[in-house]
């Protein structure tokens, strides 16, 4: 036989563990993710060097490009590049770029809208005292289609 204090107990003891274990007992169900988070999972890098002179590229809006251009030097004449530029800074908006002493030079873009875009830079010579570099520069270029 049951007392009125023991079926107190009883009741406030089981309303307690499930209170306690109530959300915790519930199935864990997966959160959906923004679609931002979504494509920053998603997003990549594309790094380019001197090889990919011409070459096309496709990027996703979000996704960077990195290009890294290498200098070289030779009987006192140094062949370096320019910073590379995109040639519309709304499709593809400028990260980080700079150059080195030994003519290397680099950049990086994130594509920010759709839009076809070029990426360049020139390769010009710088002379030691005493040297004379010859007068031609070359070109560095690539199509970028951000979609």
């Amino acid at each position: 036989m049951k007392t009125k204090a023991s079926a107190y107990f009883t009741v406030s003891l089981a309303l307690g563990l499930a209170s306690a274990t109530g959300p915790a007992a519930a199935p864990a169900t997966a959160q959906p993710q923004p679609s931002s988070a979504r494509h920053a999972a998603a997003a990549k890098r594309v790094v380019l060097t001197n090889a990919d002179d011409g070459r096309p590229v496709v990027l996703a809006v979000g996704d960077d490009v990195e290009i890294r251009l290498t200098g070289s030097r030779s009987q006192g004449l140094t062949y370096a590049w320019s910073v590379p530029q995109a040639g519309d800074s709304g499709v593809l908006r400028k990260i980080a770029g700079g150059t080195t002493p030994t003519g290397g030079a680099s950049a990086a873009f994130r594509a920010e809208k759709p839009g076809v875009v070029m990426i360049g830079s020139t390769r010009s010579c710088r002379p030691d005292p005493g040297r004379v570099c010859p007068d031609v520069v070359v070109p560095w270029n690539v199509t970028a289609k951000a979609t």
